[in-house]
């Protein structure tokens, strides 16, 4: 494994690599991606190995210009009302961290869509992500870069705590300033639908198109991170509301994350104690979900038997950040 920066050299070696086959670790603006060319089934298979990965969890394809939809894509199986929809929010929200499910094209092979009609597509806004897919192939398939359902990765060394030397190059971007994975939205037939909320608020869409319906019953995954059990520390953890998680009480060895500076002093005032961390000092959503990995992954190595969340407000990123813990909150129930 190789760590490299994001400069310009690094970047053109880490594209010849991806072209052969390699696995590169990238950041983007919402967490580090494990890239894999998108049309290339042995590549796309070791993204699977690597990570433990279920197959049927489908992977997300990341474009660098609009021009390479068409080799994944058929936007033309959309229906007039579906195509408005698509070319507005590409507008708006691309690049950034929207993903877009629509109808695939069938050379994109079935390990990258685990055997679904349907394509989970992204162009993302960090230079350094766009740069990379642009050099090597223009379409590399990348989830994020951490083992399956832990912890998302938001700074090169989380990639590197948990790969190492599994993968063949990390490029060192910083911090992502998102935080949170990107929201996906399918588009492919009837109602829009919110299959995991991220980075673009619901509120935002739907001030663009419309009403959006939310979640799905499928019982086989559409998208990434639709599974109970995801994005979860080692520690297990609890998910409280505002109200229940000022009432508890200071217990040893338990770590406690709120959502605001503000309610976290407040609970240290009645409870003394230590081992109390807050996403957002000013109470900002947008803070709290580009902290909300860095911190989970910092109060993960605490060696704390226990972490209780506050549950952040319902508007703006606010469901983002409560879907991640919720999700995290399953697993360690198991």
């Amino acid at each position: 494994m190789k760590i490299v920066s994001s400069g310009a050299e690094d970047l053109a070696e880490a594209a010849e690599a991806l072209r052969r086959g390699a696995l590169v670790a990238f950041p983007t603006e919402t967490v580090y991606g494990l890239g894999a060319d998108a049309f290339n089934p042995d590549a796309l298979a070791r993204v699977f190995e690597v990570k433990g990965r279920p197959r049927f969890d489908p992977l997300i394809i990341h474009i660098a210009a609009l021009e390479d939809l068409s080799r994944i894509a058929d936007t033309g199986r959309l229906d007039s009302a579906g195509r408005r929809r698509f070319d507005a929010l590409a507008s708006r929200f691309w690049p950034g961290p929207l993903t877009l499910i629509l109808p695939r094209k069938p050379l994109v092979p079935d390990l990258a869509t685990s055997g679904l009609p349907t394509a989970a597509l992204r162009f993302p806004a960090h230079p350094a992500a766009r740069r990379l897919i642009e050099l090597s192939t223009g379409a590399v398939a990348a989830p994020s870069a951490n083992l399956f359902g832990r912890l998302s990765p938001t700074r090169a060394e989380h990639v590197r705590e948990q790969l190492g030397e599994s993968i063949d190059y990390i490029i060192d971007g910083g911090p992502a300033w998102v935080g949170l994975e990107s929201t996906v939205l399918d588009l492919s037939a009837g109602p829009p639908r919110i299959l995991r909320p991220g980075g673009v608020s619901r509120e935002d869409i739907e001030a663009l198109i419309g009403p959006v319906e939310m979640g799905g019953a499928d019982a086989r995954p559409a998208s990434p991170g639709m599974l109970k059990g995801h994005y979860a520390p080692r520690t297990p953890l609890t998910l409280h509301g505002a109200a229940e998680m000022a009432a508890l009480p200071c217990s040893a060895g338990e770590g406690y994350l709120f959502f605001s500076g503000g309610s976290r002093d407040a609970w240290l005032k009645r409870r003394g104690g230590a081992g109390a961390w807050a996403l957002s000092e000013s109470g900002s959503a947008a803070e709290a979900a580009a902290r909300l990995f860095a911190a989970l992954h910092e109060m993960d190595a605490q060696g704390f038997t226990r972490i209780h969340a506050e549950a952040a407000p319902e508007t703006g990123l606010g469901p983002a950040i409560n879907d991640r813990l919720g999700r995290a909150q399953f697993r360690g129930a198991g």
